[in-house]
């Protein structure tokens, strides 16, 4: 009995174990193809320079799009941030390679614990290196936190 009784515990930690991982943010899958939100370069001297500095291209899904237009997004909006190394050659600004395509997904059981939205980033051009994982709470939430009012976006539609 008592060897059974071993067994049994042993077999819900492992299953708790599992419960306990974080959901994972899924690669946005064809994102370029997607509303472009808006561009904008991040120059040395700016204070997220050192983690966010180069050009910034962010994309949405047509339900992203939706709730930048009511101010809440419902579940399944993807919001992508495109960031790539800025080049500058003959008074020109130009993407290098990519540093990291960083995704907010919106499921609001999945991502209780973060404002409703999952965060992820993914490494330069991988789709299965993450930057971020179990950190997202940390790494990324911290920040949008304050953003609160706007449904933990930072962006907005250009008009």
């Amino acid at each position: 009995m008592r060897a059974i009784m071993g067994v049994v515990m042993a077999a819900t930690e492992l299953v708790s174990a599992y419960a306990a991982e974080p959901a994972q943010v899924p690669y946005p899958t064809g994102y370029r193809d997607w509303h472009h939100v808006k561009s904008m370069v991040i120059n040395s001297g700016h204070p997220l320079y050192q983690s966010f500095g180069g050009i910034h291209h962010l994309y949405a899904n047509k339900k992203a799009v939706e709730g930048y237009r009511k101010g809440r997004f419902p579940d399944g909006a993807v919001i992508v941030f495109d960031l790539l190394e800025a080049k500058t050659a003959d008074d020109a600004v130009t993407e290098g390679p990519r540093k990291v395509v960083g995704v907010m997904h919106r499921d609001a059981k999945k991502f209780r614990d973060t404002g409703g939205w999952g965060f992820e980033g993914f490494k330069g051009d991988s789709r299965t290196e993450r930057a971020v994982g179990k950190d997202a709470a940390t790494a990324c939430y911290q920040c949008h936190a304050q953003q609160k009012d706007k449904d933990f976006v930072f962006s907005s539609l250009r008009p």
